[in-house]
């Protein structure tokens, strides 16, 4: 089971008390069965494939060997697994009718992939990204970004609809890479021509690629895991009126937005049905699990 990797925001967030959970926005999410139930978010989306999603899973801890798992995550109408999942397991999913991204981290390199060595020895890794133990990557070596678009290319081949880009937010803490993130994510539109291409995170970096994605991901928009104590906690207002702005403005330009919150598995389900409410009032489709991702709704959440 791949482990997901999350965006790079997590250590130095403000953040509130539990109890603040339970006093945002609360109201106007509702869970049903999947595919049938819901509005999709109004958006002046241009990508006819996102024409009829209404739910969205963020699946990279879960286990899509696991024919159980893939059985639920068939249920939601857009599904972002790792990137080397199988084609058959591709496959399986969108034939329930699943809209499916592949995960590619293209801001880092875990050293768990098949392409490290070559990273590595191309002189393309950086410093660590010590919270999940992968490397920031050298986007302005030619040579890493041909490297990483090999490997989106692979992620295609399998049959994805489309991939889902994680870390580009790295040039916020490493600006001399910016220009070579903006070129390497300007090459994977190219490549996935009439597909989908989504990222995440970022409020101060998207606008410098919003014009080659389709959509965009916003994780710790109401509740977070802080690595430092270990412990689940509340956005700080500040950072979670700073989240709900960058999902309504590019709601607005026309990407469809998801947000996705870290709870506790055995906290209050009231804080999950805050953290729901709020993302879809910013016109954002909502997905609440625990840090490694590892469990989905009994129900996928729809607005």
């Amino acid at each position: 089971m791949t482990r997901r990797r999350p965006g790079l925001r997590r250590t130095g967030t403000t953040l509130a008390t539990p109890v603040l959970a339970l006093a945002l926005l609360l109201g106007g999410c509702a869970s049903d069965g999947g595919h049938d139930g819901g509005a999709r978010p109004a958006s002046a989306l241009e990508a006819p494939q996102l024409a009829d999603v209404r739910s969205f899973a963020f699946g990279l801890g879960v286990d899509p060997d696991d024919p159980a798992v893939l059985r639920r995550l068939g249920r939601y109408d857009l599904v972002v697994v790792d990137g080397e999942t199988s084609a058959a397991r591709v496959r399986k999913l969108q034939a329930d009718g699943a809209v499916v991204l592949g995960y590619l981290s293209v801001g880092t390199i875990e050293p768990y992939r098949s392409w490290y060595r070559e990273a590595k020895a191309g002189g393309w890794l950086l410093d660590e990204y010590e919270d999940w133990g992968e490397w920031y990557a050298d986007t302005s070596a030619p040579g890493l970004r041909r490297l990483l678009v090999e490997q989106a290319s692979a992620t295609l081949d399998r049959g994805f609809d489309g991939l889902f880009l994680d870390n580009t937010d790295m040039v916020a803490a490493h600006p001399q890479q910016a220009a070579g993130m903006r070129a390497l994510v300007a090459d994977l539109d190219r490549l996935v021509g009439d597909g989908l291409l989504f990222a995440q995170n970022g409020d101060e970096t998207v606008a410098t690629i919003a014009a080659h994605l389709d959509g965009w991901n916003r994780e710790d928009v109401s509740s977070t895991y802080d690595f430092d104590t270990g412990r689940y906690a509340a956005v700080g207002r500040s950072d979670h009126a700073a989240a709900l702005a960058t999902l309504r403005r590019l709601h607005r330009r026309g990407l469809f937005v998801t947000a996705t919150d870290y709870v506790d598995p055995d906290g209050s389900a009231a804080a999950v049905r805050s953290a729901e409410a709020s993302a879809c009032r910013a016109g954002a489709l909502p997905f609440a699990s625990d840090i490694d991702l590892g469990t989905l709704p009994a129900s996928p959440p729809t607005c």
